[in-house]
């Protein structure tokens, strides 16, 4: 009897494409040829490749799986041939002091952990391999959290209170509900792109990949908190002017 799926224990990959897509579309409508609506784009690209690349990694390799297995066949064989290969009366012949028993010792140990440490290696490959696949695209979502930080870096809300501009000052031109917006896009940017690294996790028991991908939530929260203390102190800018009596 085949058990039914969980659809809320596991995140599903194609709602975290489609909620990409529709965020790169209202960004893309709020502010039309931008450089986040650029981003957006990306990320909706990036989510697409997630499902794609963690569906393969977590597909069986089952040519490697064949090869594995017959390769330690033929290294167990080895091993079983090399111990039939000891007769009693041989060993006694040459193994005349205590000598030659440490060297034929050592040499029989060496030789079986040799092969043993190759089983092992052949055993993990595979996960080893995917381990590789799933770091690399984790490292490149840590890019693109960058990425997004750096569009919200001169989005300052203190800016449509107080200071003067110079020349080399950013241009600012969006009003205090555009630059909220804006901000509230780069928080929701940085939640998919933590998101889609957990699709790569899913499929994969390993801790490197548990690790890269704690450290991408790490760092899209850390990044975010720095946003919405910006977002705070707009709404504060915000219902202070809402407040003050028109003269």
């Amino acid at each position: 009897m085949s058990r039914k799926p969980r659809p809320y224990r596991t995140l599903d990959s194609q709602r975290i494409i489609d909620t990409a897509a529709k965020l790169s579309l209202r960004i893309t409508e709020r502010f039309p040829n931008s450089g986040l609506s650029r981003v957006a784009t990306e990320l909706e690209t990036i989510a697409r490749e997630a499902a794609t690349r963690s569906a393969a990694i977590q597909r069986p390799n089952v040519t490697l799986r064949i090869a594995t297995l017959a390769v330690i066949v033929i290294l167990a064989a080895i091993i079983v041939l090399f111990i039939r290969g000891i007769k009693p009366d041989t060993v006694d012949k040459h193994l005349s002091d205590a000598l030659d028993v440490a060297q034929f010792a050592e040499s029989t140990i060496g030789t079986v952990v040799f092969i043993g440490a190759a089983i092992l290696f052949l055993i993990t490959i595979e996960i080893r391999m995917k381990r590789g696949r799933a770091l690399e695209a984790i490292y490149e979502l840590r890019s693109l959290a960058h990425v997004v930080d750096m569009h919200q870096l001169t989005k300052d809300p203190e800016r449509l209170v107080a200071g003067n501009s110079t020349k080399s000052s950013p241009q600012r031109t969006m009003t205090p509900f555009e630059l909220g917006r804006y901000l509230d896009y780069c928080t929701e940017l940085l939640s998919l792109t933590s998101k889609i690294a957990v699709l790569y996790v899913q499929g994969i028991k390993d801790d490197d990949v548990l690790d890269a991908v704690d450290q991408i939530e790490t760092l899209t929260t850390g990044l975010s908190r720095k946003i919405w203390q910006k977002i705070v102190f707009l709404d504060r800018i915000r219902h202070r002017a809402a407040d003050t009596p028109l003269t």
